[in-house]
């Protein structure tokens, strides 16, 4: 190689990029490609004077590997959450206590959900009255009524 550099150098150092990237950008899977140019690195030192195409094709080859396994760990030892509706605010709304923003009518009207208003479906109830989020389908939230507010209750009312 041109300058003295061999290629399992270049390897090592795609394969720290490539570690460092998924630092920045997780969820992504270039650890695995990681894994792959570090091991191809290896196969550089142990067998010197590997050609250039061999050694893509060992790449090539340790990647599919590394990702296989990968998807394989993450199937079989899931990430957990403490948090299990962590991204799923609609889930989230059900049971909170909300204020008609636009009186239900004909069992349609809109509800202030912290900061926002939201389509809702439910009995119906003037402006400013309390409803209580039973369900939510489709961005619809379907709205009970509830009793006067209870001492320390948590709204959603923002």
């Amino acid at each position: 190689m041109p300058g003295g550099m061999d290629t399992p150098v270049l390897w090592l150092a795609l394969a720290l990029v490539l570690g460092g990237a998924e630092l920045l950008v997780p969820g992504v899977f270039l650890i695995f490609l990681a894994i792959a140019a570090a091991v191809t690195a290896a196969i550089g030192w142990a067998v010197p004077g590997l050609p250039l195409g061999a050694e893509l094709a060992a790449f090539g080859v340790w990647s599919v590997v590394a990702v296989l396994v990968g998807r394989r760990w993450y199937r079989d030892y899931p990430v957990g959450s403490e948090d299990a509706l962590l991204n799923d605010r609609t889930a989230r709304m059900i049971g909170q206590v909300v204020v008609v923003e636009e009186a239900i009518v004909g069992g349609r009207g809109r509800v202030r959900v912290g900061d926002g208003a939201w389509p809702a479906t439910g009995v119906d109830l003037p402006v400013g009255a309390r409803g209580r989020v039973a369900a939510v389908e489709g961005g619809v939230l379907m709205v009970e009524e509830v009793d006067p507010p209870r001492h320390g209750e948590v709204t959603a009312e923002g």
